[in-house]
């Protein structure tokens, strides 16, 4: 009887090597991507304000930096091809499948995006859209209104688009990370929280004492079990 183990191994080689001439090099899905998902995030999140170009910009240059590498060129690959190749040996690393670093790094075998931290990233990535739709209509209804938002997402956090364009960038890391997105990853975190104490200095100026209720029952951006007290929106306005 043949080694299981080498077989599988085998296999895997021979759908690394079969694969590798095509999987890099398509400008055209790079740009497909890239106009779906920062369209999406566009028709959610509606940028007006200079504060929200910046942080729909910050989104944009992130996901652009991912989709290059995952369907242009694997830049982070190439610059780690020593080390992974003495690594993995029996791996075509340009081979797509070898982008999926976390699969590859924990030797899993078999088809990558059936693998847990693939299906995790669409929980963030999905989760992270709907914060940003549901967010932007509570917000759009309470503008209109001159009053403060704290319905729905608002209601357990301050931040809840903040926290949808984070979500979204943490589900492509655990499904492609690269070099220059893990690196971009913390420094825009730190960009969307200075954003969001910019924009509860403007938030408090406008609203006075309501603001100060709702910020001292709503936490910025972790929920927490706590009710919010129904003074909170009846008292919006004073």
């Amino acid at each position: 009887m043949g080694d299981p183990v080498r077989a599988t191994k085998t296999t895997r080689k021979d759908l690394a090597v079969t694969s590798a001439s095509n999987d890099y090099g398509l400008w055209g899905l790079v740009f497909l991507n890239v106009g779906v998902f920062v369209g999406f995030a566009y028709s959610f999140f509606k940028p007006t304000t200079l504060r929200d170009w910046r942080s729909f910009g910050a989104y944009t240059g992130f996901i652009v930096a991912l989709f290059a590498e995952m369907y242009g060129f694997p830049l982070t690959i190439y610059l780690l091809s020593g080390w992974l190749g003495q690594r993995f040996p029996d791996v075509n690393l340009f081979g797509h499948e070898a982008g999926h670093l976390w699969w590859l790094l924990t030797d899993q075998q078999g088809d990558p995006h059936g693998g847990v931290m693939h299906i995790l990233s669409f929980v963030f990535i999905g989760g992270g859209f709907w914060l940003l739709s549901n967010a932007w209509h509570v917000l759009y209804q309470a503008q209109r209104r001159h009053e403060l938002a704290t319905t729905g997402p608002y209601r357990v956090v301050r931040h809840p688009q903040y926290i949808g364009f984070v979500a979204i960038m943490a589900g492509f890391l655990l499904q492609w990370p690269t070099l220059l997105t893990l690196a971009m990853f913390p420094v825009l975190v730190v960009m969307y929280v200075r954003l969001a104490i910019s924009e509860e200095r403007d938030s408090e100026a406008a609203f006075g004492e309501a603001w100060q209720r709702y910020a001292a029952i709503t936490p910025r951006f972790i929920p927490r079990r706590a009710k919010h007290e129904k003074s909170v929106i009846d008292h919006q306005g004073r």
